[in-house]
């Protein structure tokens, strides 16, 4: 961000510090760690619940050679029968006790990554949300997350107590027959440097296949939003080519991890069983030369088992974790961008100084230069959709006008020419790469976000409707507005018809995207929410677009009467609207070129009075 005094918009915008375009989101299993402590009392119960399992799985092999030695003795059982049995009863209440607790625990992570994601995507820059594709941050939420509950659940903490299991048994292997172990480990060995060297690559083939599923959901995110559309131009076959090649992409994805696991998963069963038919040859020779006991060969298998089984939930472990890596860099390279207003501090104290005044205007600009590019130098990989032309010449250029308190200014001009640039920089969606805005003699650099949009009451372009009640959409700014005020509101502007249409009244369901509404009965509800909170300043980008002459002129009068006293910034297209107006803004190519009232401005600015001959004003 330069400071307002710069004269070229040249200077860095402060929203973000995105990664280079060319690398793919990383994870560290130190990055993990914080997802897992949050609920380290859990888990350190369930670590309490691993040792004393394998304390019991391990005593009994033990409590068997003792039976096969009492009975090869001819000698009575007594109580080792029931000993046995305790022991089998106990691990079982023990097991069954720790899989709740890890299935608990692995939602719970899953819970806290979502609420971390959900808080930082809705703070992130408006700048993010022109860059990314909302199917894509819904798959974060969704699926990624869910990789996460399979670290918990599929090994990595039971892979704890497995341990304790494993080299409980590699002892008392030793203490039985070091012969025997010797050639156990060495069966082994082989297999774990095996799947150390495999499980590299899960990591990475996770990863590209959660980005696929990304791509899946975006795709079916764009169908679906435009369902209208597509129907309409018969464009279904098509629109459904693309989404099934990104679902074959997704699908292809997933069998490279699956080839990859498939090579991992059988490893442990075929250790076992090559270490149970080297154990059984040479341990029945060993038997036969009286080396050991039957009685100890026995144990020793029996050990063997419960030191393979540890090593597959390892296995298991190690092939979960890394999937979950490569699902957890994608998550954490949400988490990591910088949430709108970090920077703000900094920001401030390039920002003219100024105080409030009650004789400012309300809105001031002063120079004001900004580029998307600067966005893009920024760190972030671009505005895709921005047209070339303003990506590399800017969108606006010095500009500078003022709008009076308590008066409406109209800000006209033709497509492109940056007035809805206007509006977002007053809302301070982006900040100026030079120049200043200023609120009520304020550079708004200097004011919080909160503060400043407390004071705003914004209607853009195409404003959307919001899934849910009528009554939600409305208290969206004004939450501790009562259904008399809702109501009064929506008959301001002629939406009093829509509580008739269904008995819920305020509860009726608008659908998704307003779906149950007009395109005129949604610009006039996003209004009438906007009305509603009454704000000092309010900012209408093209807001009676979608209405029919009736409606506009009801609308107009709803605005004239909530408008007494306060300052109106309205961006419009049709004549009716702007000759009102105490003041006309006429804008062309990212700069003013013509500044006063519509008698005056026919006269001195021949674009505005072109536009007005023809109705142009878009």
């Amino acid at each position: 961000m330069s400071s307002t005094t710069s004269s070229a918009p040249r200077s860095r915008s402060p929203f973000a510090r995105g990664r280079k375009a060319d690398e793919g989101p990383r994870a560290k299993f130190s990055q993990l760690l914080p997802f897992l402590f949050e609920h380290k009392k859990v888990l350190a119960v369930v670590v309490a619940l691993s040792i004393l399992g394998a304390a019991a799985s391990l005593a009994q092999p033990l409590l068997v050679s003792q039976v096969i030695t009492v009975v090869e003795a001819g000698r009575p059982l007594d109580m080792l029968v029931w000993a046995l049995v305790a022991l089998v009863v106990v691990s079982g209440v023990i097991s069954g006790f720790q899989h709740y607790l890890l299935q608990r625990t692995g939602t719970s992570v899953v819970l806290s990554a979502r609420r971390q994601l959900v808080y930082r995507m809705l703070r992130l820059p408006i700048s993010q949300f022109d860059t990314r594709r909302t199917g894509d941050l819904v798959s974060r939420v969704g699926s990624d997350t869910t990789l996460l509950y399979a670290v918990i659940t599929q090994g990595l903490v039971d892979a704890i107590g497995g341990s304790l299991v494993f080299f409980g048994a590699i002892v008392a292997m030793l203490i039985i027959d070091p012969v025997l172990l010797g050639l156990t480990v060495l069966v082994i060995a082989v297999s774990v440097v095996t799947v150390v060297l495999i499980s590299s690559r899960v990591r990475t083939a996770s990863r590209q296949q959660q980005e696929k599923v990304g791509d899946l959901a975006a795709a079916v995110e764009r169908s679906i939003s435009a369902i209208r559309t597509v129907r309409a131009a018969n464009a279904t076959e098509r629109e459904t080519a693309t989404v099934e090649k990104d679902a074959q992409g997704a699908w292809e994805a997933g069998v490279k991890v699956a080839k990859i696991s498939a090579l991992v998963v059988p490893i442990a069963g075929i250790a076992l069983q090559v270490s149970l038919l080297v154990v059984l040859g040479v341990g029945g020779f060993r038997v036969a030369s009286g080396a050991i006991t039957i009685a100890s060969l026995v144990s020793f298998i029996l050990f063997l088992f419960m030191m393979i089984m540890p090593l597959g939930q390892a296995f298991g472990a190690l092939n979960s974790v890394n999937q979950a890596l490569g699902a957890l860099g994608r998550i954490q390279e949400i988490i990591d961008l910088p949430v709108e207003g970090q920077d703000d501090r900094e920001i401030a104290a390039l920002a003219a100084p100024g105080s409030a005044s009650p004789d400012a205007p309300a809105v001031e600009f002063v120079d004001v230069h900004f580029a998307y590019d600067e966005v893009r130098k920024a760190g972030d990989s671009g505005l895709q959709d921005a047209p070339e032309d303003e990506v590399s010449t800017g969108v606006l250029h010095g500009v500078s006008f003022t709008a009076p308190r308590g008066k409406r200014t109209a800000i006209v001009g033709p497509s492109g020419a940056g007035k809805s640039t206007i509006l977002a920089l007053i809302e301070r969606f982006y900040d100026p790469t030079a120049g200043a805005v200023r609120f009520g003699g304020v550079d708004v650099r200097q004011l919080s976000r909160t503060e400043l949009r407390s004071q705003i009451g914004y209607v853009e372009q195409d404003a959307p409707v919001l899934a849910g009640s009528i009554r939600q959409n409305l208290l969206l700014a004004s939450p501790d507005a009562t259904d008399e005020d809702c109501i009064a509101v929506l008959h301001a502007v002629n939406l009093g018809e829509v509580l008739s249409r269904s008995p819920e009244g305020l509860d009726a369901a608008v659908g998704e995207d307003g779906v149950m509404l007009s395109g005129g009965e949604r610009q006039r509800l996003a209004i009438a929410r906007a009305l509603l909170a009454a704000p000092p300043v309010l900012l209408l980008d093209e807001s009676t677009s979608s209405l029919d002459g009736l409606n506009e002129q009801m609308l107009r009068g709803a605005i004239d009467a909530v408008a007494e006293n306060r300052s109106l910034i309205v961006i419009a297209h049709r004549l009716s609207t702007v000759v009102d107006s105490d003041q006309i803004v006429v804008v062309d190519h990212g700069r003013v070129v013509g500044v006063g009232t519509h008698s005056e401005l026919v006269v001195s600015t021949p674009l505005y009075r072109d536009l007005a001959k023809h109705q142009l004003l878009v």
